[in-house]
Order: C-alpha cells, then structure tokens, then sequence
C-alpha cells in the first residue's frame, strides 16, 4: 500500500525556486521525481533517520526533510535544498 505524499506549501514554494533558478532544470525535475516515487513507495527504506519520525532523503542534486506517519500512510515534505557538491 502507497503512502499519501504531502509538500508543505514553504518546501512547494523552495523546490520551485530551486527549479526556477537552476541551470539543470531537468536534474532538478528528475530528483524531485526520484524523490516523490521513493517516499510514496517506501519512505521508511530510503534516506536516514533523523530522530522520531523525521528523515532525510536525497537524490542529488536534492535533498529533503519529510516526516513519516506509518499510522496514517502519510509522508510530509516540510524542507528542500540543493545538497553539497550539486
């Protein structure tokens, strides 16, 4: 069973401004796809813990910061940013 993928409106609003600004669009497009495929799929498998039910997931030349309700199959992306070295 999927899990909902919710983006807050303040990490919609970043990751925009990443795609508008960034001079490898598609890169940007396809770890962002990477990213919403992975935490609808199995979003307790990939990336890292970060203490109770935050994680941290990234797909160069993104990364995220997501809560994780396995109770309501829900997954919020609250933060996105360019990681190092991208």
């Amino acid at each position: 069973m999927r899990y909902t993928l919710i983006w807050r409106p303040t990490a919609e609003a970043a990751l925009a401004h990443l795609w508008n600004t960034a001079s490898d669009r598609q890169a940007v497009t396809d770890a962002a796809d990477t990213i919403d495929s992975a935490l609808r799929d199995s979003p307790l498998l990939v990336g890292e813990s970060r203490g109770g039910n935050t994680r941290i997931v990234m797909a160069s030349p993104l990364a995220v910061y997501c809560d994780v309700s396995e109770a309501d199959r829900t997954v919020h992306v609250w933060a996105v940013w360019r990681s190092r070295g991208s």
